[in-house]
């Protein structure tokens, strides 16, 4: 052993002193550690060590500046001591700074190899940073120190694993497996350990030592997961194996499970039958099998319901008149829903329509003779699925006629009137939809489901105020507002829903908080996986914990996520070209009576729960509050500052920066990175995306858009771009738009190759306004959309009228007029006023909650 340092060395007292400060630290007697800390300081005030522990003890008692300059200091003063960089790395990885935790954890290694508190510690670290070659020589480490750790044997198979050998995991779980004795029966444990072995060889490809293992263990209790056992020996006998014993294992996992859609792909791939690519030999044998199920289990719907994807013709009508009229009896609201994906054969979806046509008209009361056996039930059932049908293929207006008939049928069913609010915000309406949702929540007050589809629908006609007292009836009464504890349970319909309706209003700062609400969400989300890389191992949930690794390498492409990102993105990107956008909606914005009683609210629950605080603090000196950061006070409650910020891009590349590797098949998610890219002056990044984006859809409206963009801010540039990048810049662009097609730039050529897509013609009239053309031929462009060949969708006139106002056109009324006209049914080109009035017909918060009482 290394002699230790002189001036780590300490007299015999204070050494006693310090290892009884150590032991203070670890049964947590904060205050009588930091009195012996001070004791040994006294004597000794540049002693590394102790610096660092009486640093580490304040960041508990929740002095984490001053605990962590003293921390920092302590680790100047001896920085060949395992303990000063160890407690360094505990301040960092409570800081969330994993990267530089595992540094310090690193540096500690160095001077104390075999530390096995230090030695777990990183390991862990390691797997949160997918740094797995150093997890291997880590789980190594610890396994060699102490093999007799079951758990250390399991690390380090795991960790081969996750460094992608599973043949490497198979040696460590075999040597294992050689040194259990006396395993009691039924122990959960080995058999989860169990499963991951047999899992590992089938990975291998090794099936017959699969099997062989699976049944031994199977027919000992040894794995005590049933099911388990037999989906893993239907999977394996699939894959090698008799199909006759395949067949007969996915048979009684049906019996078991009469329901699971995957069991019958299982049994039917043993027969060669794939139900995504069928042909006319095995579509036959396929349906038998189903129909077959459908005899012996007439419970099940599984087998009737995929019997309909893939039976044809005059056997598809028999088989989906049977299935939809077995539903309409039962009464079931969801059976479109259960449905609707046969919509993509035109022939299946107009046989569907036939026949609830031809029953509804069987049914109606003015009928000469109704079927007498039918029960009422039955009638309004088909009018809601028609109405939705009818609604999901575009003819909303005939949806709300048979809605307004089912209505007078039953007008106490909450479905037709969240029916009716969806076809009204399909239509373009959505205070009338909001207002049709409410009517369906008024209907039964204490459905947690209704009361969120009522508050949601007011989101998005942006009634917020309106929404927020709804959400309201089922928040916590403490919380600061109803949003404020939405927001702490993690709620991304209701986060994504409240920002996209502060931006729809303008109000795009307090739409940004909203999105880095959501940002931070998925940052704890991340974050909350650390607990589980010992946690996991300690418990033996490996093959659920492996399955946990591989959603957490996919987390942020979740659709809320992509959506918050681009939509702040957007935002930034405005900003960054219009600084005055920014400085005009700060100027403007006004806070509601509504956000301003619930901002004096948060307030006063703030003070109380810092009074709380100092009361407890004072009660008890040994209160840990732990090393994760404290949830600092929100120093920009309405978004001031992240719109304000000076560099807005930065902000946006925050937002895009896991996407390219996650999102590759949404062209969305590489326009935003052009868009920042190109503006940020990355050329390279930029053409990278735009090629990217070409792959998916070389005919894309905004790609469009992008081309004429790019070619402008290249041929624009002061001075070439510098050395080899301006080279592969040139070349990337020549590749994505060759000479020979530089005339599909050309407004004309682009609008006659799409004459009848309305979002042609806005990008059209976008590229002619980066061009410069002139203001009137623009416009002319964008009233194309008008014409009766063009195919106009509300989303895109919503889109144009948004622009059109942000670019100060002359003609922007003019096209608001229009589009209310072409789009009869809908509210959103109403002016200020006739909206008021729209909404003044809904009914106010005080008599909804008389309706309620």
């Amino acid at each position: 052993m290394a002699p230790t340092p002189a001036k780590r060395a300490l007299p015999s007292k204070e050494s006693g002193l310090f290892r009884e400060l150590l032991n203070l630290y670890e049964s947590r007697q904060l205050k009588k550690g930091l009195k012996t800390a001070d004791q040994i300081l006294k004597k000794y005030p540049e002693h590394g060590e102790t610096l660092c522990m009486k640093g580490l003890i304040l960041t508990h008692m929740g002095k984490r500046e001053e605990g962590r300059e003293l921390v920092k200091k302590g680790v100047r003063l001896d920085l060949t001591s395992h303990i000063v960089w160890h407690v360094f790395g505990l301040i960092q990885k409570g800081e969330k700074n994993y990267e530089e935790a595992l540094k310090s954890y690193t540096q500690a290694l160095k001077f104390d190899k075999e530390n096995m508190n230090i030695l777990r510690d990183a390991a862990h670290l390691q797997t949160q940073l997918r740094n797995f070659d150093g997890l291997v020589d880590t789980r190594y480490l610890l396994l060699k120190l102490r093999p007799n750790l079951r758990q250390n044997w399991i690390g380090l198979a795991v960790a081969h694993h996750l460094n992608g050998n599973p043949s490497d995991a198979k040696k460590v779980l075999e040597h294992y497996q050689r040194t259990l004795k006396n395993v009691p029966d039924y122990d959960v444990e080995q058999s989860e350990l169990l499963l991951y072995h047999v899992r590992l060889l089938e990975e291998l490809e090794e099936y017959p030592e699969a099997l062989n293992m699976l049944d031994i263990n199977a027919k000992s209790r040894a794995i005590v997961d049933r099911v388990g056992i037999m989906e893993t020996r239907a999977r394996i006998l699939s894959k090698h194996g008799p199909p006759e014993e395949a067949e007969h294992a996915w048979r009684a996992l049906i019996q078991h499970n009469p329901d699971n859609v995957n069991y019958y792909k299982g049994l039917l791939a043993t027969k060669n039958i794939d139900l995504d690519a069928l042909s006319e030999t095995n579509r036959a044998d396929a349906l038998q099998i189903l129909q077959d199920f459908t005899t012996h289990i007439p419970r099940a719907d599984t087998p009737r319901r995929l019997a309909l994807t893939i039976s044809t013709g005059d056997e598809f009508e028999t088989l989906a008149k049977a299935y939809v009229l077995r539903a309409l009896k039962k009464g079931i609201p969801s059976l479109f829903v259960d449905i609707k994906t046969l919509y993509s054969d035109d022939q299946k979806r107009a046989s569907i329509e036939a026949f609830f046509e031809s029953y509804r008209e069987s049914l109606e009361p003015s009928t000469p003779s109704p079927d007498p056996d039918a029960d009422p039930t039955e009638y309004l059932w088909t009018l809601y699925f028609l109405a939705q049908h009818y609604s999901s293929v575009g003819n909303h207006a005939r949806a709300l006629t048979l809605l307004d008939t089912a209505l007078l049928h039953t007008p106490t069913l909450p479905d037709l009137h969240t029916m009716r609010g969806r076809v009204l915000k399909r239509l373009g309406d959505p205070l009338g939809a909001a207002n049709a949702v409410e009517q369906a929540r008024l209907l039964d007050g204490q459905d947690r489901f209704l009361n969120t589809k009522a508050a949601k629908y007011r989101l998005r006609a942006g009634l917020t105020d309106e929404a927020s007292d709804v959400f309201g009836l089922f928040t916590r009464k403490d919380a600061p507002s109803p949003g404020a504890d939405l927001e702490d349970m993690q709620s991304l319909m209701y986060l994504v829903e409240e920002a996209n309706a502060h931006r729809r209003k303008g109000k795009l700062h307090q739409a940004l908080k909203k999105y880095h609400a959501i940002l931070k969400v998925f940052q704890d989300f991340e974050d909350d996986q650390f607990d589980f890389h010992g946690y996991s191992l300690r418990k033996f949930t490996i093959n659920i914990y492996l399955n946990l690794i591989s959603w957490e390498d996919k987390l942020w492409s979740h659709p809320a996520y992509i959506t918050a990102a681009l939509a702040a993105t957007q935002i930034y990107v405005t900003v960054h070209d219009d600084p005055s956008v920014a400085k005009d909606v700060l100027s403007s914005g006004t806070s509601s009576e509504a956000e301003k009683k619930a901002k004096k609210k948060a307030k006063k629950a703030a003070q109380k729960q810092q009074e709380e605080a100092k009361k407890g603090a004072a009660a008890s000196g040994n209160e840990d509050k732990g090393l994760e950061l404290v949830q600092p006070k929100d120093e920009d409650p309405d978004g001031v500052k992240l719109l304000s910020d000076p560099d807005p891009l930065e902000r946006a590349w925050k937002f895009l920066a896991p996407l390219p590797g996650l999102a590759q098949d949404s062209i969305d998610v590489w326009i935003a990175v052009y868009d920042v890219a190109i503006r940020r002056g990355k050329y390279l990044q930029a053409v990278r995306a735009l090629s990217n984006a070409k792959a998916l859809d070389p005919e894309n409206a905004e790609l469009y858009v992008r081309y004429v963009h790019l070619r402008k801010a290249y041929s624009s540039l002061a001075s070439p771009l510098p050395g080899s990048v301006g080279a592969v810049v040139a070349k990337a662009l020549s590749s994505l738009l060759p000479e020979e097609q530089q005339s599909q730039l050309d407004t004309n050529q682009y609008l006659q190759r799409h004459s009848t897509d309305g979002r042609a013609a806005f990008a059209a009239a976008r590229g002619q306004y980066i061009l410069g053309s002139p203001r009137d031929e623009v416009d002319n462009t964008i009233f194309t959309v008008f014409n009766p060949d063009v195919n106009l969708l509300l989303k895109t006139a919503i889109d144009i009228f948004s622009w059109l106002n942000e670019t100060h056109s002359p003609r922007a009324d003019e096209f608001r007029v229009a589009a209310d006209k072409k789009f009869a049914l809908s509210t959103v080109f109403k002016t200020a006023s006739e909206q008021a009035t729209v909404e003044k017909e809904g009914l106010s918060v005080e008599e909804q909650q008389e309706v309620i009482d």
